[in-house]
């Protein structure tokens, strides 16, 4: 079985780190010279090459070659994450003044050290405070906040950085090259964007991809398996805010998902295309709008419910004019979807405007049919729903609730969700849901005889029917 592509090509030298030429540059010459710290601490997001850096220091202060299949006594390497007891600790503590077997040094690397208890921390120290001329610590670790300052100030601290797109990018394409994948200069540089700065992220997006197409790799194939958004789809959906017709980028938006599409990674693709209009020349918003528009989404990321929080987003914050745009399937819109025929065929976007047109009569029926289907899986929200009486108008359907408590129920977000969907799933069309709450009569016909006080409270709590029913 061949090795996968990160573990191929993982630096075997200081000269071969990519992108962190100020922390090889100086490690280099401390070497050079001979003067060697008795312990590093290395910093930094995942995949940028600290542990890499960590075993060729490793081997390079002892002056031999580092090789993947490289092992030796005097280099030993602790997971903090699997050993981040006092015991673990002490045990190293209690060995480390034994000579090395064969090196000049014997060196201890420690990844993810943020994971070492407080107990563990402080045997550490003491270590630290006192090593033997043999031993050398290096320390790795993704989140240095959480190692304590007198560790930090007891060692020779590199932080790394996240790599640059620019650099990933060329990187790449030398990889490419070497294992003769045809892949197009597009789809390298959207790899490389997409690996948020981490080699090892980059390195493996493109042998899955490679992996799945052998021949001919184009920026599509790569956002196919990304699950992003063609970026002319995000184009065209800012275009509609900027122009202020929000109607046809939430029909994008219904394509998009149509597609098995993340909105939340719709939502991340439109904050980048609007933090590039910051820095743009000819950016079609002024920078206070992007700024309003930016935050609105951070808040978006973190909604439980994306899909109806995006959607809302569109309409209140696109320039509304003062007729919504009518949906007719040969819309003006037409040329422009034409354009993106390789992302979303035209026949989808269309359905999904036929869809959502409005002033469609609701089927009589509707609410007998979303009964059924919620007492199937939702049983406490069919107990509800069922207590509640159905209101058409014009093309919605209103839940008029008796009780406060059946009122807040449905108009819990999820709740609605669930109802929303079984509706589209009958229907084959959203359809316009709302909860009310209104007053019921006071007296009841179907009421023989009269109800205690207590249950009279609690049939205004939670609903007499559902209570009394055998």
């Amino acid at each position: 079985m061949g090795k996968v592509l990160y573990r191929k090509y993982r630096s075997k030298s200081l000269d071969e780190i990519v992108g962190q030429d100020h922390i090889t540059s100086t490690l280099k010459n401390a070497i050079k010279s001979g003067k060697i710290s008795h312990a590093y601490l290395l910093t930094g997001p995942r995949g940028v090459g600290k542990t890499s850096v960590a075993r060729i220091l490793a081997h390079e202060i002892n002056h031999i070659t580092y090789t993947d299949d490289s092992t030796n006594m005097d280099i030993i390497e602790i997971d903090a994450a699997s050993n981040r007891r006092i015991d673990e600790i002490r045990e190293l503590r209690d060995k480390i003044h034994i000579a090395p077997t064969s090196l000049k040094y014997k060196v201890y690397i420690i990844d993810e050290v943020h994971m070492l208890t407080k107990e563990a921390f402080n045997a550490l120290l003491k270590t630290l405070e006192e090593p033997p001329s043999h031993a050398i610590f290096i320390l790795a670790t993704t989140e240095s906040h959480k190692v304590p300052e007198t560790i930090i100030s007891r060692t020779q601290r590199y932080s790394f950085k996240p790599l640059t797109a620019d650099s990933m990018t060329g990187h790449l394409q030398k990889i490419a090259e070497t294992e003769k994948i045809h892949i197009s200069k597009d789809a390298i540089r959207l790899i490389a964007e997409h690996g948020d700065g981490s080699f090892r992220d980059s390195i493996s997006l493109l042998d899955q991809v490679s992996n799945l197409y052998e021949h001919n790799i184009e920026i599509t194939h790569v956002e196919q398996l990304l699950g992003i958004a063609p970026s002319e789809i995000i184009d065209r959906i800012t275009n509609h805010l900027v122009a202020g017709t929000p109607q046809q980028a939430i029909d994008l938006m219904l394509a998009i998902t149509e597609q098995g599409l993340s909105i939340g990674q719709l939502i991340k693709q439109l904050s980048e295309k609007l933090r590039n209009f910051l820095v743009s020349d000819s950016s079609p918003l002024d920078s206070q709008k992007i700024i309003v528009y930016l935050k609105a989404l951070l808040e978006l990321q973190s909604s439980s419910d994306q899909f109806n929080s995006f959607e809302l987003f569109l309409l209140e914050n696109s320039h509304l004019t003062s007729k919504p745009p009518t949906l007719r399937a040969d819309s003006a819109d037409e040329p422009e979807k034409k354009d993106s025929m390789s992302a979303i065929k035209t026949s989808q976007i269309k359905h999904t405007e036929q869809k959502v047109q409005t002033n469609v009569p609701i089927e009589e029926d509707l609410f007998k049919k979303i009964l059924t289907e919620l007492k199937k899986k939702h049983n406490t929200l069919y107990a509800v729903m069922r207590m509640t009486e159905p209101k058409i108008e014009e093309s919605t359907m209103i839940l008029q609730c008796h009780y406060g408590f059946h009122n807040k129920q449905l108009n819990d977000p999820k709740n609605m969700d669930i109802i929303n969907k079984i509706a589209k799933e009958i229907s084959n069309r959203d359809i316009a849901i709302k909860s009310v709450l209104v007053q019921k009569n006071k007296t009841s016909k179907t009421s023989k005889q009269p109800e205690s006080a207590t249950l009279n409270t609690i049939n205004n709590i939670f609903g007499g029917g559902e209570l009394l029913e055998d």
